[in-house]
């Protein structure tokens, strides 16, 4: 089965899907029933800014590990 990802913007969706998927990467992926589009999710970028506001930085998750490691 073949895979294509293009812009949403290089489709001709109906006007109400379109404004969903408005600058995100989508996926055609052909299955037996027909064509699948699937949107591309990237991880990383949704995760980003989701610790915003929690006080959590690198150098406390260092130090946290460092502990674990002491504790081993």
């Amino acid at each position: 089965m073949k895979t294509l990802v293009i812009k949403s913007d290089q489709l001709n969706l109906p006007e109400e899907i379109a404004r969903k998927l408005k600058g995100k990467e989508v996926e055609l992926v052909e299955t037996k029933e027909g064509i699948l589009l699937k949107l591309l999710e990237n991880p990383i970028k949704n995760a980003r800014g989701s610790l915003k506001g929690s006080h959590f930085s690198s150098e406390k998750y260092m130090r946290f590990k460092k502990e674990e490691k002491e504790l081993e």
